[in-house]
């Protein structure tokens, strides 16, 4: 009976180190897009403060979109990449995307996409890529105060918010409480 104990928790014990291992392993790759994002939302923001436009948030329902744009441009060369999109297109190229991040397509008509490839995406270039071309109007653009960022392969993808209704990318309004209501009613009547 002591031996099988003392077996497992030896077993145990290994199993937690390999464990710490991995996360110690896993951590600075994280850490590293993390820092990525942030270097070149910070790099943004400094623009950004050089035309007196407010610094941009960083903003969830973007950066899920941002995110989901790079994952299906992974596998474009940056040959193909052409102008950023109007705010219109939003809505009409990326329905399953803005369904994926919970986001009532009412509320991305003042948004933005801002693709761009940079081969190997060398984090100078991108900001330049933003800072430097067609791009730059838009982030001057002071009713732009939030972004995402998502970035895949050669790819980021920004993605720019406003704190109007039409550019917040809130969840759509919940369509359950009438279904709600009527169980409930039901339940009542049940008991009754």
């Amino acid at each position: 009976m002591e031996s099988s104990f003392f077996g497992s928790s030896r077993l145990a014990i290994t199993f937690l180190l390999l464990l710490h291992v991995v996360f110690l392993l896993l951590s600075p790759a994280s850490v590293y897009c993390d820092d990525e994002e942030n270097n070149l939302l910070q790099g943004i923001n400094s623009f950004r403060q050089s035309s007196r436009a407010p610094a941009l948030a960083k903003h969830d329902k973007a950066e899920c979109v941002a995110d989901q744009i790079a994952n299906q441009l992974e596998h474009q060369s940056c040959a193909s990449n052409t102008l950023p999109p109007t705010q219109s297109q939003l809505m009409s190229n990326y329905p399953n995307v803005l369904k994926k991040c919970k986001i009532d397509v009412n509320t991305t008509k003042d948004g933005m996409i801002l693709p761009v490839c940079v081969p190997h995406r060398v984090s100078t270039l991108v900001l330049t890529n933003y800072t430097q071309s067609q791009n730059s109007k838009y982030l001057n653009d002071s009713r732009f105060t939030g972004a995402g960022i998502g970035k895949e392969d050669d790819w980021t993808v920004l993605v720019l918010t406003t704190s109007t209704p039409g550019g917040s990318f809130a969840s759509g309004a919940r369509r359950y409480l009438p279904s709600s209501l009527f169980l409930m009613m039901l339940f009542v009547g049940l008991i009754y």
